[in-house]
């Protein structure tokens, strides 16, 4: 692509302010990830970088995110847990960071990107105050000065150690941290609270000699390459990387472009969301392949970065650049940072991204969303994320089909006398010329799409048909049918033949005919002289047929006439 000067100052301060913010976070991630504070800042400077080289949103910063951490720490934790060691497991880990970059870009290029909104929101919300939760949850431990478990569930087992472990000072550095975020920006908001935070608590820990644990070591200069572990893989055990990938590169995606509308609200700009999942893809390859983390759209970052004058790709880059610069010259300060700072910071993350307005309107929406929200939510902290979501969304699926088959079956009535009237003005003499018509015929409505959800209530309605000679099938407001619908009426029509009942069809659209001439129901069991443009012109020809119904001996004798005819 290619990329625009015309705002360079706004892009130039946009994307260092956007690094100042990103790099606590970034180093935070890392060391919660167990892959240490170093893969957070490569993870953050390959997919800043190459994100907002390739992607299709102008000002989206991208990079380690609350969500993605808590994922690949999941597979980080799980993948060590089966090799036994971060060096065995390594190889694995890249190519499960690198095979989620390359579902992301394959996303992008089977233009997938689009159908991404239409998760529901009860999905997303209770999957989002999930990772929250876990984000809160993971940082107890480092909070009181203490190594936390790897397990959500094992926390909670392990809450008793704490009273008896408590590192006093820890405790203080931890609260200072989160009162700064939260107090400093009512005195400025031109400088980021989460830095300022860092800084300053890190040097008064320095200088103070707290005994407190710190991130350590951290590498300088250029990244290695892991190409050649990738090489060198154990295949034996695919899913371990595959399944996992798919999880990063899905809620990856999801959050990118959840943050791309963000931004778009902010630019009155449009996205590419099918470039945008290119970008990302192409940045989460190349961070896989350096050992960082994952990334994905910030949408923290991003408004900042928006706020400060970031107004092209350029800010998105420049942010990149930026941090190759901290990366090359900030080693031997940020190993001092104090890991009950990062912990601070973390808990201020965890309690952004919960979603308070969906809490707070759980008594007032749909009880059915309310508790599709709460069961992604427990699922999401408690189970597995990727199952979380897949429950989520087939809860969903199942709700909206209900709902559906609920409508279709409130508008589909079945009207006899009323429909004869409008047709046959209700005069005396009128009234008694249709009489032996009203009596042998049955009228069914149809509103809406003929599909799945409504196929068991249509049976149903079959079913209960009352003694008729004649049954009509109005469906000119049936817009389509799907495969369900078709072998329903198929099935439903041919019963009626086999009972020597007639079915007429009036006023049927082009989708559900031709479905119908499919499958053969048209002409085989409904013949084309018995499809009619509207009920009208059904009720006509069955009045010249009047004298039929009324010498008739039984259904086979009206059924025989009609056909012939």
């Amino acid at each position: 692509m290619f990329l625009s000067t015309k705002h360079l100052s706004g892009d130039i301060f946009g994307g260092v302010t956007a690094a100042i913010v990103a790099l606590p976070l970034a180093l935070a991630f890392g060391v919660q990830s167990g892959m240490g504070a170093i893969a957070g800042l490569y993870g953050a400077i390959a997919v800043g970088f190459f994100a907002a080289l390739f992607g299709g949103t102008q000002t989206q910063i991208s990079g380690p995110t609350g969500p993605l951490a808590v994922v690949a720490s999941v597979v980080i934790a799980s993948e060590i847990a089966f090799y036994g060691s971060l060096d065995k497991a390594i190889g694995t880990i890249v190519a499960t960071f690198v095979l989620a970059g390359i579902f992301q870009v394959l996303l992008g290029v089977f233009k997938v990107g689009q159908y991404i909104r239409y998760i529901p929101y009860p999905v997303i919300s209770g999957f989002m105050s999930g990772i929250g939760a876990i984000i809160i949850i993971m940082q107890i431990f480092p909070f009181y000065g203490l190594t936390s478990p790897n397990s959500i569930i094992e926390i909670f087992l392990h809450l008793d150690d704490i009273s008896d472990n408590i590192n006093i000072q820890a405790v203080l550095l931890s609260i200072g941290t989160i009162s700064i975020i939260y107090l400093f920006p009512k005195l400025t908001k031109k400088v980021p609270a989460t830095l300022i935070a860092l800084v300053s608590l890190t040097l008064l820990s320095t200088y103070m000699g707290l005994n407190v644990s710190v991130i350590g070591d951290i590498p300088n200069g250029f990244p290695e390459l892991h190409i050649d572990t990738l090489l060198s893989l154990d295949w034996h055990h695919p899913m371990l990387m595959v399944i996992p990938a798919i999880t990063l590169a899905a809620l990856a995606s999801i959050d990118s472009l959840l943050t791309s509308v963000v931004a778009d609200n902010m630019t009155k700009t449009q996205h590419d969301s099918n470039r945008e999942l290119v970008g990302q893809g192409i940045g989460n390859i190349v961070a896989g392949l350096i050992g960082g983390l994952p990334g994905a759209g910030a949408t923290m970052r991003t408004v900042v970065n928006i706020n400060a004058g970031g107004k092209t790709n350029l800010s998105g880059v420049f942010h990149g650049i930026v941090l190759v610069i901290i990366l090359f010259g900030a080693g031997a300060y940020a190993k001092l940072i104090p890991l009950p700072v990062l912990a601070g910071i973390l808990i201020t993350v965890g309690l952004g991204i919960i979603d308070y307005k969906g809490i707070k309107h759980i008594k007032d929406v749909p009880r059915a969303d309310a508790v599709i929200m709460v069961i992604v939510l427990f699922l999401t902290v408690f189970v597995d994320l990727l199952q979380a979501v897949g429950i989520g969304m087939v809860l969903a699926s199942i709700l909206f089909m209900k709902q559906m088959g609920d409508m279709a079956e409130n508008k589909s009535i079945s009207k006899t006398l009323k429909d004869f009237h409008d047709v046959f003005p209700p005069s005396s003499q009128d009234r008694e010329s249709c009489r032996d018509i009203e009596n042998q015929v049955y009228i069914q409505h149809f509103n809406g799409p003929i599909f799945f959800g409504f196929t068991a209530h249509f049976k149903q309605m079959m079913k209960e048909l009352p003694e008729v000679s004649v049954v009509i099938f109005r469906m000119y407001n049936v817009p389509s049918i799907d495969q369900s619908g078709m072998y329903a009426i198929d099935d439903a029509i041919y019963e009626l033949n086999s009972k020597n009942i007639t079915v007429l069809i009036t006023g049927i659209n082009e989708q559900p005919k031709r479905m119908l001439q499919n499958i053969k129901v048209i002409p085989t069991l409904v013949p084309e002289n018995h499809l009619f443009v509207d009920l009208n012109a059904a009720l006509s020809m069955l009045k010249e047929h009047q004298s039929n119904f009324r010498e008739r001996k039984g259904k086979e004798n009206i059924y025989k006439i009609l056909c012939i005819d």
